[in-house]
């Protein structure tokens, strides 16, 4: 038994860096870092990570209890995995991250900063990752699940994000998140430096970033709310059918802009606690600052993550329109 998280949050290795259990081999690849491949020929081979922000506890506790039973022999394992925890200095406090954020040092944007313990870590990331998908079988096909919770509320409490690609997005990603009663797919729209959009871009991994509720400390999380994500990921990992869906049709948005910002003055017009998705009407100013305003552009549009805290030259927001 591999207790991924207990390790990580002591800040110790296993007795032993591999070993085997029925029906799969597993291998600790470091801190916060357990590949499991199964002993049975595997068509999809799948990283699973959680925890890139540190205080977004849940989904690494969702994570720790399929492990548990992955080891307990309660789930079987069909798929190549690698779990994931993210930013264990993050997690081990209880923060967001220690001095930047660690989901905006992908595709080697960690060389452009301060060497640090999170940019280093981001790119013992990227190092891990690329060598598990090039070590598996070739003819599997590569996926990533990266979890999060949000830091405010939202209008729309579940959903994910699609990274940027000029490939066709992949079909059992989408049925696999319409499944987990996710309530809305958000597309991006450029280049990023998260974690999925390097999965995505620079190992061809079909990938997506969900946002699964609110943030958390460990022990205040009631698991029964990701209930629906927890069915489908041991769906997946265990090729079984699945679930139905049963909420309404998914909604669908793309990115149309991001509000960068890029002075002191900057100001959102939201409240401190506007919730994601809140809705502007063409021509009412979104944002202010010495540069000039940010006025909605189109009938009407859906801000998410609104965040004024940011450091200068950063992302404040996303301004998103809706798909018909």
């Amino acid at each position: 038994m591999v207790d991924l998280l207990t390790l990580t949050l002591e800040q110790q290795a296993p007795k032993h860096n591999h070993g085997e259990v029925a029906g799969f081999t597993w291998q600790w690849l470091g801190e916060g870092l357990l590949q499991c491949t199964p002993k049975a020929h595997y068509r999809k081979t799948i990283v699973l990570s959680a925890g890139i922000h540190g205080n977004e506890t849940a989904p690494i506790e969702l994570l720790a209890n399929i492990i548990k039973d992955l080891f307990a022999e309660r789930l079987a394992l069909s798929t190549r995995i690698l779990f994931v925890l993210g930013n264990p200095q993050a997690i081990r406090q209880g923060i967001r991250y220690l001095e930047n954020d660690m989901n905006r040092m992908f595709c080697g944007a960690y060389k452009t900063l301060v060497q640090d313990q999170e940019t280093q870590r981001a790119a013992q990331l990227e190092q891990v990752t690329a060598q598990f998908f090039e070590q598996s079988d070739k003819d599997a096909q590569r996926y990533h699940y990266d979890l999060h919770t949000a830091i405010r509320a939202s209008l729309l409490p579940v959903f994910a994000l699609f990274p940027y690609q000029t490939r066709a997005y992949d079909d059992f990603l989408i049925e696999s998140l319409k499944a987990a009663n996710l309530d809305a797919l958000v597309y991006h729209n450029s280049v990023g430096k998260t974690f999925t959009h390097f999965s995505s871009e620079m190992l061809h991994a079909e990938s997506s970033t969900l946002e699964l509720g609110k943030a958390k400390a460990f022990g205040q999380n009631d698991l029964s709310e990701f209930a629906d994500i927890d069915q489908v990921l041991r769906a997946v990992i265990s090729e079984q059918a699945l679930p139905q869906r049963k909420k309404p049709k998914i909604r669908q948005f793309k990115v149309a802009d991001s509000i960068l910002k890029q002075s002191e003055d900057f100001q959102l017009k939201l409240s401190a606690d506007a919730p994601n998705f809140s809705t502007f009407q063409k021509g009412e100013v979104i944002a202010t600052q010495s540069i000039g305003d940010y006025k909605a552009q189109d009938t009407q549009v859906w801000i998410l993550f609104p965040n004024p805290k940011v450091k200068i030259g950063l992302r404040a927001g996303l301004v998103l329109k809706e798909i018909e």
